[in-house]
């Protein structure tokens, strides 16, 4: 499509830094414009199991994965519309709508500024739910932030050149200076609003990235850590604990650390008594023999349940489980005892234990 054209009052000088303005975007454009317009059409085109509720690839579970990490109160809206399906499925059909269609006008150049925006605000979004994810680096955060940027340069500039906009430009030249189309379209701004907003979203860009990147990792100003929530190493949080006389256990489990790539397994449980000594010992083979009526999971999509070696469960997935006594005819005496759940790459994870009916 051919470069913006003058319009009434503008002077040549401008017309012509706004069209290099334009041509120096056109692959920031393009790239900004295909992660999204991919993300929303492999969804509805490609691969329309991830818009599907019985599909194992649908949508609700990558949300739910992200659930342990998610900040800014994230994790609790992700929690109220896991609870709320309607209200789920219409928000994955929107998000990914969105990208689909902002995508594409940024493909083509049409209200550039609107797009470019709404691909910040998603961006935003991304950032707040799964920034903390990344087994080897927080290759999330990497894509937030730079999606980010780049929407607010798209802002900035505009569609410019070679862009549905510049078209609507020279089929009507006044419609460049209309304040809606400055806005929301591409057309050029005064230098005095250029630089205002260039301050304002540059220092917001600035925060966004630096106050994120000290939380999911340090660096800036707090030392190098591995985050709030790991990444890479599954974590079991126990709470909830019951212990009856006759050795049976009621506990509630949430996988709340780890990669979503692959499930986690636990493979052993102990019943550690109050001198140190096991007591009752569920392995592998029992726990993968548990009826799944022993797991009363709290959210339809990622689960704990029994596997292959034990008992098996997908990122974010939290149940109360029941482990039935591993011991005919015990009868616990007061005193403080430990369950010990044991993964399969060895990790540990302990919950306190006071007898009771």
């Amino acid at each position: 499509m051919p470069d913006a054209p003058n319009h009434p009052g503008q002077s040549e000088q401008t017309a012509g830094l706004w069209r290099q303005l334009g041509l120096a975007m056109l692959a920031v454009r393009f790239v900004q414009g295909w992660i999204y317009w991919g993300g929303g059409s492999r969804r509805f085109i490609y691969a329309p199991g991830k818009l599907d509720p019985h599909a194992h690839s649908w949508m609700a579970n990558k949300f739910q994965s992200a659930m342990p990490g998610a900040i800014l109160g994230m994790g609790h809206v992700v929690d109220y519309l896991l609870h709320h399906f309607i209200l789920l499925y219409a928000g994955v059909i929107l998000f990914s709508a969105a990208e689909l269609i902002f995508g594409l006008f940024l493909l083509l150049g049409f209200m550039t500024r609107l797009s470019a925006l709404v691909t910040v605000g998603l961006s935003v979004v991304l950032m707040l739910l799964f920034g903390w994810q990344g087994a080897t680096c927080i290759d999330e955060w990497t894509m937030a932030s730079a999606n980010f940027a780049m929407g607010i340069a798209l802002f900035l500039a505009g569609g410019g050149a070679y862009s549905f906009d510049a078209w609507l430009q020279r089929r009507k030249p006044a419609r460049t200076a209309a304040p809606w189309f400055q806005w929301l379209g591409s057309g050029p701004w005064p230098f005095a609003r250029l630089k205002r907003w260039s301050l304002i979203s540059g220092t917001a860009t600035v925060l966004f990235v630096v106050l994120t990147y000290n939380y999911y990792r340090g660096s800036v100003l707090t030392p190098f850590h591995g985050g709030p929530v790991s990444a890479a190493a599954h974590h079991i949080s126990l709470s909830a604990g019951r212990l009856s006389t006759d050795g049976s256990v009621r506990f509630t489990a949430y996988l709340d650390g780890g990669t979503p790539a692959v499930p986690a397994n636990v493979v052993r449980a102990d019943l550690i008594g109050p001198d140190g000594v096991a007591l009752e010992h569920w392995s592998g083979a029992r726990l993968a023999a548990l009826p799944p009526t022993n797991f009363v999971n709290d959210y339809a999509y990622n689960r704990f349940g029994p596997g292959y070696a034990g008992i098996t469960a997908k990122m974010g997935a939290r149940a109360v489980i029941t482990l039935p006594p591993a011991r005919s005819g015990l009868q616990l005496t007061a005193g403080r005892y430990q369950l010990v759940l044991h993964s399969v790459d060895g990790r540990p994870f302990t919950l306190a234990l006071t007898p009771g009916p």
